[in-house]
């Protein structure tokens, strides 16, 4: 019945849109054995959550199966019957939606990191640093034709954070119209990165891992809501496994991976 269960789950959370994992993915954990810890986390603390599972399973523990896409699309899998264990999210926003419908343990719940927005230009790219305030002209930046990537402001954390600091800045209006939204922040990455955007808005822990774009110019830290990544178990899991698992982000090793990585880390 367990099995069978697990099916289903799968097959909704297939209808429903998970276009960001593949079936493969979801057919393995659909088949977890017990000793695995199934994380969904935004796009961009994959390098640092691969790190940190993979310490967490050479001390003996269980393996930590991680899925990572917007933290928008992950919630939105995890409220579709999704078997994930732990969500880790870039903002307030995607926990509550599910805090409020009861699918995450609030008794679980802290704020583990924090980050920044920067601007980021390709590698090559002739322009120079610049001073993010109210009278930069981001037209000269973007070029005749250029478009701005940035991780699509209606739901991915990154541009929601990156669309509030521009209107706060008076900056948006010039940006609006030209905009390459992506599906995640990795993806706003990527767009620069081939030089197929002059300019894009990336926390700087993504551009931190990045050789082929630089930082140009971060937004002041009072231009936009603090970018907070709550963690929470999903509720009717293993309470003991995600438990320890959550107490394991807290520890030394994970910290000192989160900050190798250029998180603020709160916790």
């Amino acid at each position: 019945m367990k099995a069978k269960n697990q099916v289903i789950r799968i097959i909704a959370l297939l209808l429903v849109g998970g276009a960001e994992a593949t079936l493969g993915s979801y057919v393995g954990n659909s088949a977890a054995a017990e000793n695995e810890v199934v994380v969904f986390a935004a796009a961009s603390t994959t390098n640092a959550i691969i790190q940190i599972g993979e310490l967490y399973e050479t001390q003996g523990k269980r393996r930590v199966t991680p899925s990572f896409a917007s933290s928008s699309t992950l919630a939105k899998q995890i409220a579709s019957g999704a078997p994930a264990d732990v969500y880790l999210s870039a903002n307030q926003k995607w926990m509550n939606y599910l805090a409020e419908k009861g699918i995450v343990n609030k008794a679980t719940r802290f704020d583990l990191l924090g980050n920044r927005i920067a601007f980021i230009v390709p590698k090559e790219s002739t322009v120079k640093d610049v001073d993010v305030h109210d009278g930069l002209n981001l037209q000269t930046l973007l070029g005749e034709d250029g478009r701005l990537s940035i991780g699509d402001p209606s739901h991915v954390p990154a541009g929601m954070y990156g669309k509030k600091a521009l209107e706060n800045l008076g900056l948006w209006a010039q940006v609006q119209g030209r905009l390459a939204p992506m599906k995640d922040v990795r993806a706003a990455l990527v767009l620069v990165e081939r030089g197929e955007a002059p300019l894009g808005i990336v926390y700087a822990t993504d551009a931190a891992i990045s050789k082929k774009v630089r930082v140009v110019g971060t937004f002041p830290l009072e231009s936009h809501p603090p970018i907070v990544y709550p963690v929470a178990a999903v509720a009717g899991g293993d309470a003991d496994a995600t438990a320890a698992f959550l107490r394991f982000l807290q520890s030394d090793e994970a910290r000192d991976v989160f900050q190798r990585f250029g998180f603020d880390v709160r916790r």
